[in-house]
C-alpha cells in the first residue's frame, strides 16, 4: 500500500515538473475561477442578506376610525397575534404616530393645529410575501362590514413598493444561483481543457500502461492527484488574493454600502473553505473527466 502511494505521488510529481507550462496554466485557471467564485459568493450573499433586511421593513398597518374604542383595538390586536403568519405586532397610538411624523417632517407638521393621525397596529409578517395577502383579507373584511376587525377603516402594506421589494429579492436569489452554477460549469470545462494538454502529451504512455494490464484507476490516480494539487494551489492563491482585497479594498467600499447591522456576506472563513473544497473538487473532476476518453484502449 505504501509503495503504491509512493508511486502515485512520484508519477504525479513527475508529470507536474515535466509539464511546467500546462501546470502553470491549470493553476492560473483555477486561481481566476476560484477568485471570481469567491467574489460572487461574497457579493451574492451580501445581496441576499440585504434583501432580507429590506423585507423586514415590509409592514401591514391596520388603521382605526376615530370612533373605535380601546376594546375594539385590543380585539383586533389579539386577532392579529393569533394569526400564524404574523411574527409580531406593535400598537402605535395617534399621539406616538404624530410625534414620529413630526420628528421626521418637522417643517410639514410645525403648524398642524390638531393630530389627524389614527391609532394603528403595525404587523410584521414571518414571510414578507404574505403581507399583501393579509392586507387584502383585512381590506375585504372591513369593506364587507365583517365584525372580524371592528373599528378598522383602512389598511396599508406598501402596495407597489412591497411588490417591487419582493420581486427584486426573488430575482437576486435566482440570478445568484444561476451565476454560481454557470461559473462552476465554466471553471470545470476550463480546467478540464487545460489538463487535457498534459494528458494528450502522455497519451502513448497511457496506451502502453493499459496494454500491459494497468487498471483504469491505476492510470487515473496520478492524473487526479495532479489535478488535486493544481486545484489546491490555485484555490489557495485565490483565497490569498481575496484576503488582500478584503484588507485593502473593503474598508474603502464599506462606507458606501447602506445596510443595517444585520446585513453581511457569508463569513470569510466559510467562503475560504468553500473555495478550497471547490478547487480540489474541480481539479480532480477535471482530470477524471478528461482522462476517460484516453482510457478506452
Amino acid at each position: 500500500m505504501t509503495a503504491r502511494l509512493r508511486l502515485l505521488f512520484s508519477e504525479a510529481w513527475s508529470s507536474i515538473t515535466a509539464n511546467v507550462s500546462t501546470t502553470f496554466a491549470a493553476v492560473i485557471t483555477v486561481l481566476i475561477s476560484m477568485f471570481l467564485l469567491g467574489l460572487l459568493i461574497a457579493l451574492g450573499t451580501w445581496l441576499l442578506s440585504y434583501s432580507d433586511h429590506v423585507k423586514k421593513g415590509v409592514l401591514v398597518k391596520v388603521y382605526f376610525a376615530s370612533t373605535a374604542t380601546p376594546a375594539q383595538e385590543l380585539q383586533v390586536g389579539q386577532k392579529l397575534r393569533n394569526d400564524p403568519r404574523v411574527k409580531h405586532v406593535v400598537f402605535v397610538s395617534k399621539a406616538k404616530a404624530f410625534a414620529l411624523e413630526k420628528k421626521q417632517y418637522p417643517d410639514l407638521y410645525a403648524h398642524v393645529p390638531s393630530n389627524p393621525l389614527p391609532d394603528s397596529w403595525q404587523v410584521t409578517m414571518k414571510k414578507a410575501d404574505e403581507a399583501p395577502v393579509l392586507g387584502h383579507e383585512i381590506q375585504r373584511d372591513y369593506n364587507a362590514g365583517s365584525p372580524k376587525f371592528p373599528g378598522v377603516n383602512d389598511v396599508g402594506w406598501g402596495g407597489q413598493t412591497t411588490k417591487r421589494v419582493l420581486t427584486v429579492a426573488k430575482w437576486v436569489s435566482i440570478i445568484f444561483l444561476v451565476a454560481i452554477v454557470l461559473l462552476v460549469i465554466a471553471s470545470t470545462l476550463l480546467i478540464a481543457n487545460t489538463i487535457r494538454l498534459s494528458i494528450f502529451a502522455r497519451r502513448r504512455e497511457i496506451e502502453v500502461m493499459k496494454l500491459v494490464g494497468a487498471t483504469n484507476w491505476f492510470v487515473r490516480g496520478p492524473f487526479m492527484l495532479e489535478g488535486l494539487l493544481q486545484g489546491f494551489v490555485g484555490a489557495l492563491s485565490a483565497v490569498l488574493l481575496l484576503v488582500l482585497g478584503k484588507t485593502v479594498a473593503l474598508p474603502a467600499i464599506l462606507p458606501h454600502l447602506h445596510g443595517g447591522s444585520d446585513v453581511h456576506p457569508l463569513p470569510f472563513a466559510v467562503n475560504a473553505l468553500l473555495l478550497m473544497a471547490a478547487g480540489l473538487l474541480l481539479g480532480a473532476a477535471g482530470s477524471g473527466l478528461t482522462l476517460r476518453r484516453f482510457l478506452q484502449v
